[in-house]
């Protein structure tokens, strides 16, 4: 059998603008995740006509501060919820350096029953053929709306952060923006984040960058509506990040 690359995401109606469900099915080649500031909670199994198909598994994708290859066999399937930028910590329960360029399973951060049993439901639902939203990614929304019920309260600091350098401010106008020192602002970033705000900043603007050339916007244009030195700058840059050339990624 054939497979078709295929992906699809949904905005998160119960965690509001804090998460997206999404869903990938496997073709025949690796695909290319660019990093985002995102951490993920994901859900695999094999393919379900793949004799001796496994129920599935649970891990954490962490932030990543370059591009990351994800294997799979044709046919495979993954249902994930990714965190905004800064919420994945109160779901998962772990400051988001200790996931950074990590894949972790989520036995390794939760406890082995919970998991399991989860587990279990996971591969009910996809059995029945609920591997969309109202499924697999429903009772992943669950999951995490009852953990941020009983987390701390957000820290407002966080989407203030990442509104500032979205916004294209510096690291400095964004620490003076809510009241940290920048070496504060460090600290608490790496537990938010993954990794310091100027990191977090290159890869915000990466993402604008992506999603302006996406719609046909000349390279020097993005590169200058962006916060790019000029389209030079902009090309070292997605190199670094991506591994590859920007016409690449829009192929």
């Amino acid at each position: 059998m054939l497979y078709q690359e295929l992906y699809q995401e949904w905005g998160s109606r119960p965690l509001g603008g804090r998460a997206v469900v999404w869903s990938r099915t496997a073709g025949a080649g690796p695909q290319r995740v660019l990093p985002d500031g995102c951490t993920d909670l994901i859900w695999s199994s094999a393919d379900p006509a793949a004799p001796a198909a496994p129920d599935g598994e649970l891990f954490v994708a962490g932030p990543d501060t370059r591009a990351h290859l994800a294997q799979g066999s044709p046919g495979a399937r993954w249902v994930g919820l990714r965190f905004a930028p800064g919420a994945g910590p109160d779901v998962l329960g772990v400051p988001a350096c200790e996931l950074r360029d990590q894949r972790v399973p989520l036995a390794a951060l939760w406890p082995d029953a919970e998991v399991r049993r989860l587990t279990e439901r996971l591969a009910e639902e996809a059995a029945r053929g609920g591997t969309g939203p109202h499924g697999v990614g429903r009772l992943l929304e669950a999951v995490a709306l009852d953990r941020l019920r009983r987390a701390e309260p957000p820290d407002p600091a966080v989407g203030a952060v990442v509104a500032g350098l979205s916004g294209g401010r510096s690291v400095a106008e964004v620490a003076a923006a809510v009241g940290l020192g920048e070496r504060q602002l460090h600290r608490r970033s790496l537990a938010a984040f993954g990794y310091g705000p100027k990191t977090l900043a290159r890869v915000l603007r990466l993402n604008r960058a992506l999603d302006a050339a996406r719609v046909g916007t000349a390279f020097a244009e993005v590169a200058a509506v962006t916060g790019y030195a000029d389209q030079a700058h902009l090309a070292r840059e997605v190199r670094a990040l991506t591994g590859v050339p920007l016409g690449r990624l829009l192929t």
